[in-house]
């Protein structure tokens, strides 16, 4: 037994809310409801939330399984379960595509982070501001971005540094609970909106006939990306995972917290965008451009954008915390290296990493990757590259190679569910899961 592993959640709870915080992330709070408003509003909804549970909650599942199974970190947990082969590449596949993301996610995190420290003393929304331009000033400043990039890391280094339990899982237990409390005020508040009703229609209001080829495709893809599952980030997580705790039922709570949210952010968004003749933007712009429009309309129009900007932060570092422990773990492993040392030279190798990504939008923006800025190039590398890549190794790893005696004892384990539900689950990873992700990648290829 290695010195690393004798650390554990200490709590189901912690474990759950931890990984919701790790599947929770910008993505799921600002594009979503926009390419669901592009694709037909509550039918898309339907079928993210169909393809989350026939596809996503089994790959979530699948992970935890093999991080448990094996109680290791991503890397050792491949190499204990498969020996001697070349299956341990899916575990440095995961630590590889993380820091790649972690370097160009946490420029973003910077942003969130600046933009929340102008908005709390009323810097940010007012009279006659032009919202676009000062996105635009911020984002290709050197001195601000820089500082944003390595306070984001700053904090992200301190609290892995403090380990599972006094770090990662007391930070989401402050961090997962106020942005559902942060989220429910917004939504209260968006509710009373005059015209809000229209935006609630249109968002849950199922419009088959709006739905594309290409908005099934993305909901398809979404419903890998929306749990963090491809690069064994939930190995790690479920690595330090007590054997009393239901596996199936976790993850279940992971998907019903992560749809919630997802549910949550539309109703948010939806009505104060309708309220004020707005069409949501993608990407950055919505919360950077659209949305202090809205907000600037409103009544204390400074304290809930400030509330807003806060619930983003809070989602963008329980989804970093995980991105920065898959690699941290995977250096200490061996009891060998002190976890705060491996922290701080982690966090300070993402943050020269993550310098070219920040001048993409500055003095780098006309050097180009294949017909991209080095912010895009990673992120095309990593988000149509290797996460689906990832996702499939691990669909065929724990099918094909993993111990089928283990396997059914970890997910029936402490959970008093019927041996029909384990067929389910691996009827779906062995047939429907690889042919969904086979098919987002040939569309994200293709298509990009």
């Amino acid at each position: 037994m290695d010195g690393r592993k004798k650390e554990q959640w200490s709590s189901r709870i912690g474990f759950v809310l931890s990984s919701a915080g790790a599947a929770i992330g910008l993505g799921a709070i600002w594009k979503f409801p926009y390419v669901t408003g592009m694709s037909g509003g509550g039918a898309f909804l339907l079928i993210f939330i169909a393809f989350t549970i026939l596809i996503g909650l089994p790959m979530l599942i699948s992970e935890f399984i093999i991080g448990r199974g094996a109680e290791k970190e991503a890397i050792s947990a491949y190499k204990k379960l498969a020996p001697d082969t070349l299956w341990i590449w899916v575990g440095r596949l995961g630590v590889i595509g993380c820091f790649l993301l972690l370097s160009f996610y946490s420029v973003v995190g910077g942003w969130v982070l600046i933009y929340t420290g102008l908005s709390i003393p009323g810097m940010i929304i007012k009279d006659g501001a032009n919202y676009s331009e000062l996105f635009e000033a911020i984002i290709s400043n050197h001195m601000t971005t820089f500082l944003g990039l390595a306070l984001f890391l700053l904090i992200n280094v301190i609290v892995v540094s403090f380990g599972i339990q006094n770090g990662i899982e007391r930070a989401n237990k402050y961090l997962m609970p106020l942005l559902f409390i942060f989220f429910i005020v917004l939504v209260v508040r968006s509710l009373t909106l005059e015209r809000a009703m229209e935006g609630v229609r249109f968002f849950l209001t199922p419009s088959f006939e709006n739905i594309t080829s290409e908005a099934i495709l993305y909901a398809l893809g979404q419903s890998f990306f929306a749990l963090a599952v491809g690069f064994s980030c939930m190995v790690t997580y479920s690595s330090y995972l007590s054997k009393d705790v239901s596996i199936p039922s976790s993850a279940g709570w992971v998907v019903i917290m992560n749809i919630f949210v997802s549910v949550l952010a539309g109703l948010a968004i939806f009505p104060a965008v309708f309220s004020f003749g707005l069409e949501p933007a993608e990407g950055p712009g919505l919360l950077f451009i659209v949305l202090p429009t809205v907000f600037s309309k409103m009544p204390f129009g400074e304290l809930f954008f400030s509330m807003f900007l806060l619930l983003f932060l809070f989602a963008t570092l329980t989804s970093s915390f995980s991105l920065l422990e898959i690699i941290v773990s995977a250096f200490t492993a061996n009891g060998n290296r002190s976890r705060q040392a491996v922290s701080w030279v982690s966090g300070l190798i993402v943050f020269i990493a993550g310098i070219p990504a920040a001048l993409s939008f500055s003095s780098l923006a006309d050097f180009q990757i294949f017909g991209k800025t080095v912010f895009d190039a990673t992120d095309y590398l990593v988000s149509n590259l290797l996460l689906p890549i990832g996702n499939l190794l691990i669909a065929l790893f724990i099918i094909h190679k993993m111990d089928e005696t283990l396997v059914k004892q970890e997910f029936l384990l402490t959970g008093n569910f019927s041996p029909s539900l384990y067929t389910t689950w691996r009827w779906l990873m062995k047939w429907l899961v690889p042919i969904g992700i086979v098919i987002v990648f040939i569309n994200l290829v293709t298509n990009s």
